[in-house]
């Protein structure tokens, strides 16, 4: 199989849909998997996969095109965000070692401090101190607070100036193993509901492992949502993540009403799940037909 990363760079437009094509349209040479934006997040995870090399350069294309376009000024969304483009990470797949992504991410992060002006952490893989491997340390105080992180000496960038872009904030770029970004929508308008839910459920506070969480509002649904980002869905799978929300839920006599998966998935996280709700018994992944076709090829 050959030497691929995959790319799921998050940049903060998910409402017009104008900017976000000409964003998505950048990646010029990598494959692009999918591109999945949310009014409500009022944000946009584009992935693709191709050679380090290439992925590398439309990373960098993608995020020029973002902060030509976004200005961090005039943003709002549930979700948080430090940037025009927020976060770019690098995902080893097939032959592709996580060095190679480390080494991938540590060069854009460079060129997108001399070349764009924007202040870069690395983070995950990619972080040069430890505190800056967790990316929720990276980006707290979001953007209204990056002029302050970024004065003091301690959270100097890795890479770009000691001040915020002017309008794009400031860019997380690391390499990690692959995550889903996973959220539950619960039957109820009471945020507060949602952040009591996403503290039981996360790691940081007594939850499951590899599960981050936060409690947010969807607007335009009226909807409250845990919203999570499962770092090691091989080793804690959706199916639990699901149970332990809804466990939590009845607590406060609200149901869950869906759930979403943001992006690309592997096909084995899902094979878990299935196997999980229907009780599966000796089932095999050589049992899934377009496991059987893709043999050879």
């Amino acid at each position: 199989m050959a030497r691929l990363l995959e790319c799921a760079l998050n940049f903060s437009e998910g409402r017009d849909k104008d900017v976000i094509e000409a964003i998505a349209a950048a990646a010029q040479g990598a494959r692009v998997l999918d591109l999945n934006s949310d009014e409500d997040h009022n944000r946009t995870v584009l992935s693709f996969v191709g050679s380090p090399e290439t992925v590398a350069e439309a990373a960098f294309q993608v995020s020029a095109k973002a902060v030509e376009l976004i200005d961090m000024n005039q943003h709002r969304g549930a979700h948080p965000r430090m940037g025009a483009v927020d976060v770019i990470p690098f995902v080893p797949l097939g032959q592709a070692s996580m060095e190679e992504a480390i080494t991938a991410a540590r060069q854009l992060a460079q060129r997108l401090g001399e070349e764009l002006g924007i202040p870069v952490y690395l983070y995950e893989g990619a972080a040069t101190h430890p505190v800056r491997r967790n990316l929720a340390n990276v980006r707290r105080g979001e953007y209204e607070g990056l002029a302050q992180k970024l004065a003091d000496p301690e959270w100097a960038p890795d890479f770009g100036p000691h001040r915020p872009h002017p309008t794009a904030g400031a860019t997380a770029v690391g390499a990690r193993i692959y995550l889903v970004a996973y959220n539950v929508n619960l039957g109820t308008s009471d945020v507060n509901i949602a952040k009591a839910i996403a503290r039981a459920v996360r790691a940081k506070t007594g939850g499951l492992h590899n599960v981050k969480a936060l409690g947010v509002m969807l607007q335009e649904r009226n909807l409250a949502q845990v919203s999570m980002n499962v770092v090691d869905p091989f080793r804690t799978p959706l199916y639990r993540v699901l149970e332990l929300v809804r466990v939590e839920a009845a607590r406060y006599g609200v149901p869950v009403v869906g759930s979403e998966i943001v992006g690309m998935v592997p096909l084995s996280v899902i094979l878990e799940t299935v196997r999980y709700y229907l009780q599966l018994e000796d089932f095999s992944d050589d049992q899934v037909l377009e496991t059987k076709l893709w043999e050879g090829f």
